[in-house]
């Protein structure tokens, strides 16, 4: 697969042209798309902020734990119409949707493999945040993220099975689940001491959520800062995955409400499907692409977890705003509503008890 790709891709006698258009330690070269070879510091770099962050993700897993009501997570588990709904979201509308897309805006069959890959991962623990924020059931959330890299370990290779093999050989691609494991361990561990929390001390769990619920905005917003540090990359790439990294997860979160609602599912159950379908699992998708391709192929394709995680994480801010000014809007109307409803009230009552009516009630 891998000599049959660079056959059809590169260029020797092109990329020995195009050399002086790069950095002189280009160790891939086409035009001025470059791969840029990892220095010391880079690495040093890299295991720091992993750590940090990997800490800071399990705090704030922990925290978004204490918001879990252990009754409501189990209801979930022994009547999963909910989560159904999301698998059916996850590993059947997203590489459906990623399949599509890539036939559409033809593709290099490489480029078409990663855009797959990242339809088939299961749903990020972003989405578990986002939920909090506008007023999910992060019940279903915590649950649906569970499910999903669980059965991720079955549901992506059969996927990439299914979607993968007009373009290359689905043997090919080395699917890491000790890596998928580590995210369920790391899920599953600090979530179930919040619930645990939650369950012998409502109160202190409480001021427990909002604390990390500020630490989850902020871990999310720094995620993609790094993502942009460690990136060694020109961002000159095809045009046609930019179009494809922004339609990409806006379509899952629009699908996703969608199936939701026509499930009969509640309001606040359709936001949290439609976050878990739309945000994806980048990290995971990133680790299979260098796990299975060639420096060479890299070229072409690796940034394409990183503009999609930068468009799930724009489009996700618009859904959290738009929400909140809906919100507010509704706040004020009912206000607004209740405050006339009185003064009707008064009114009427002042009729019957000789016409007075209070300063205030004018």
């Amino acid at each position: 697969m891998q000599t049959s790709f660079l056959s059809q891709q590169f260029n020797a006698g092109s990329l020995a042209e195009n050399s002086t258009a790069c950095p002189a330690n280009a160790t891939i070269c086409d035009g001025t798309s470059c791969v840029l070879p990892e220095d010391n510091f880079n690495q040093t770099l890299s295991v720091v902020l992993s750590t940090v962050l990997t800490i800071m993700l399990a705090l704030v897993m922990f925290s978004m734990g204490c918001n879990v009501e252990l009754k409501n997570f189990l209801g979930h588990i022994k009547r999963p119409w909910g989560i159904f709904v999301g698998f059916l979201c996850q590993f059947g509308i997203m590489p459906l949707t990623a399949f599509l897309l890539s036939l559409a805006f033809n593709i290099l069959p490489i480029q078409a493999v990663v855009v797959l890959i990242m339809g088939c991962c299961p749903g990020g623990t972003a989405s578990n945040v986002i939920a909090y924020w506008v007023d999910g059931d992060m019940d279903l959330s915590i649950s649906m993220t569970t499910c999903s890299t669980l059965l991720a370990m079955g549901m992506m290779p059969l996927c990439l099975f299914i979607y993968t093999k007009m373009w290359t050989d689905a043997d090919a691609i080395v699917l890491p689940y000790d890596s998928i494991g580590l995210s369920l361990v790391a899920l599953i561990i600090p979530v179930s001491f919040g619930i645990f929390v939650n369950h012998k001390w409502p109160s202190k769990a409480k001021i427990i959520l909002k604390v990390g619920s500020i630490v989850g905005a902020v871990l999310i917003v720094l995620i993609a800062v790094v993502g942009g540090i460690l990136y060694k990359g020109s961002w000159i790439i095809s045009p046609k995955l930019w179009i494809i990294g922004t339609i990409f997860p806006a379509a899952g979160y629009s699908l996703g409400f969608f199936l939701a609602r026509v499930a009969g599912l509640s309001w606040h159950r359709c936001r949290t499907v439609s976050l878990e379908t739309g945000m994806q699992n980048t990290q995971l998708c990133s680790t299979i692409v260098q796990l299975s391709f060639t420096p060479e192929q890299l070229e072409l394709m690796f940034t394409f977890p990183l503009i999609y995680s930068i468009f799930q994480l724009l489009f996700a801010l618009l859904i959290l705003g738009g929400y909140r000014l809906y919100r507010r809007h509704r706040v004020k109307t009912k206000t607004d509503v209740e405050k006339t409803q009185q003064k009707e009230v008064s009114k009427s009552s002042a009729k019957i008890n000789g016409g007075f009516v209070s300063d205030e009630m004018k």
